[in-house]
């Protein structure tokens, strides 16, 4: 008799261990919601009813709106920026240097899908271990653990090649 109830109560601490834990939405690969959540950072307009619906414009993507006049001005307001740096496509006087050193190897332009198709390589390559949901559900850190960078490993070396680091980061 006592060892049914052993292994129930194991059973039970088991689930309720597996109930714990912090949920670290940044870090799943999956998207779980409606719509990106990159939308909550906008402030939101009261709703206004129309003066009379039949004049309204048939709706454009791409074009102006009653409530978003100027959704990329907005946005960058919204992240704390200047909307007037929106003014043209041209890059700025004091960013030229940066961008043609970002360009000295060459620009891809269509990198986005490059790097989502290799992305999803290295996704499919890894497999998914944890089938049955138990557990933690992080695709992203079971995908990319080997590739990232050790800063203890990282300050050492750099420190005994004679570079300067001005701040180390502590241990662990």
């Amino acid at each position: 008799m006592a060892m049914p109830r052993v292994v129930m109560m194991a059973m039970v601490l088991t689930a309720v261990a597996a109930c714990s834990g912090k949920d670290k939405p940044l870090t799943r690969i999956k998207h779980t919601g409606n719509g990106p959540d990159e939308f909550a950072i906008l402030p939101s307009k009261p709703l206004q009813e129309p003066e009379s619906f039949t004049s309204l414009p048939a709706p454009a993507p791409g074009t102006a709106n009653l409530t978003d006049v100027n959704p990329r001005a907005e946005g960058v307001i919204a992240l704390g920026g200047n909307p007037a740096a929106l003014a043209g496509n041209k890059i700025n006087a004091s960013e030229t240097a940066l961008v043609n050193y970002s360009r000295r190897y060459g620009v891809e332009p269509d990198i986005r899908t490059i790097v989502a198709v290799e992305d999803a390589e290295v996704r499919k390559k890894r497999g998914r271990v944890n089938i049955l949901n138990i557990g933690p559900d992080d695709d992203y850190t079971l995908a990319y653990k080997k590739e990232w960078l050790n800063s203890q490993a990282a300050r050492e070396q750099l420190s005994a090649q004679g570079v300067g680091t001005p701040s180390a980061p502590p241990g662990e």
